[in-house]
């Protein structure tokens, strides 16, 4: 909120190429806030489809979670006002990538009832299939 008084101030006093500076930094922040929220999404739905390959079955509640993450994601990543995304494909895929391995430590504490470390759970699975699943249904229109 302060950022907007001093973007709204400095426009008034004429002084454009530093209100601009404000208004990159306010992007910033908005993409960090979006990178951040569909990063959280991933975890949870790259946990569920962890689950379902190891434990090669699902439940209702796997089923729901999944689904309500692909869309928490896809809302989360589309520009309204401008059209299009906040993250290209490549940069959705490295999110996901880099979510896999705390959706694995989360399976390995649900899968299974806990029985197994990460790692085992890990080479129960195949990690890039479930990455290329989850990026299957978030970009499925």
């Amino acid at each position: 909120m302060e950022e907007l008084l001093t973007l709204k101030q400095l426009l008034h006093q004429g002084k454009i190429s530093e209100a601009l500076l404000i208004v990159e930094e306010l992007e910033e922040m908005s993409k960090s806030d979006k990178l951040n929220k569909i990063f959280s999404f991933g975890i949870i739905l790259l946990l569920h489809l962890i689950k379902q390959s190891a434990e090669k079955r699902t439940t209702k509640s796997w089923d729901t979670s999944i689904l309500n993450s692909v869309k928490q994601i896809q809302r989360t990543n589309k520009r309204h006002k401008a059209k299009g995304n906040y993250l290209t494909e490549e940069e959705l895929l490295e999110t996901l990538e880099d979510a896999y391995d705390s959706a694995l430590r989360d399976a390995a504490i649900e899968a299974f009832e806990g029985r197994y470390e990460a790692e085992e759970i890990g080479e129960m699975v195949n990690r890039e299939e479930i990455i290329r699943k989850a990026m299957d249904l978030i970009l499925v229109d």
